[in-house]
């Protein structure tokens, strides 16, 4: 039971560190360019990749029991998102704020969801005790969860901005750099940092020092 808890989440944190790295080069190896976000590679041949690995950190979280009902249902919550990401794809060639389809609504819709289940477990589920399985190092992983937590909220609203305020113009530009894309990579990486932290997977020894010396610092003090 301990194995598998723990390797559910090693899965998910691997799968969301993976996903835009294999979209990007592999896609970049086949002749796609760097798409405008990581789901326009629904319309590429990295279809399969795209859809797969959602569907599989889709199914994670189904196999995922957290420590109470609550957690389990975020669980629930992110599995429903992360396969309504994967099968309801966003309109090619379109504004994720303004889609032609349903489909294409349903799509951003659970993106946004998504992304919030991401941030609540890494700013409310993760960093509560009571997991014995955190231990040791129980103050610098739940450094790292508020980290990721914060960085993935600060992407959204990054996104956000970006959809919503920022002038014709100047988004164009942006999108000449593929802004999109690299706040979800930046959002997915967060939220794969804290998975993997979770399941022991990082946080080696080196990281552990670093992180330590400002509790090292406070009980000198």
């Amino acid at each position: 039971m301990v194995v598998s808890y723990i390797a559910i989440r090693r899965a998910i944190g691997l799968s969301g560190l993976l996903l835009p790295i294999v979209l990007g080069l592999g896609g970049l190896a086949i002749g796609v360019p760097i798409q405008d976000n990581i789901s326009s590679y629904y319309h590429t041949p990295m279809r399969d990749i795209f859809v797969g690995t959602m569907s599989a950190i889709g199914i994670f979280f189904l196999c995922y029991r957290g420590v109470d009902w609550i957690e389990s249902w975020t669980a629930n919550i992110g599995c429903v998102a992360a396969l309504c990401v994967a099968l309801c794809p966003l309109d090619a060639n379109s504004d994720p704020l303004f889609q032609k389809s349903i489909v294409g609504y349903l799509h951003t819709f659970s993106g946004g969801v998504f992304f919030l289940m991401l941030a609540f477990y890494s700013l409310v589920h993760f960093p509560r005790s009571g997991d014995e399985f955190d231990e040791p190092h129980l103050w610098e992983r739940r450094f790292i969860y508020r980290t990721s937590g914060t960085v993935i909220l600060l992407s959204m609203l990054a996104m956000g901005g970006y959809m919503v305020f920022i002038p014709t113009a100047w988004k164009q530009w942006l999108n000449d750099w593929n802004f999109l894309f690299w706040m979800e990579c930046i959002a997915v990486w967060a939220f794969a940092a804290a998975w993997l932290t979770k399941g022991h997977a990082i946080v080696a020894e080196i990281g552990v020092e670093l992180l330590s010396i400002p509790t090292r610092m406070l009980k000198r003090s």
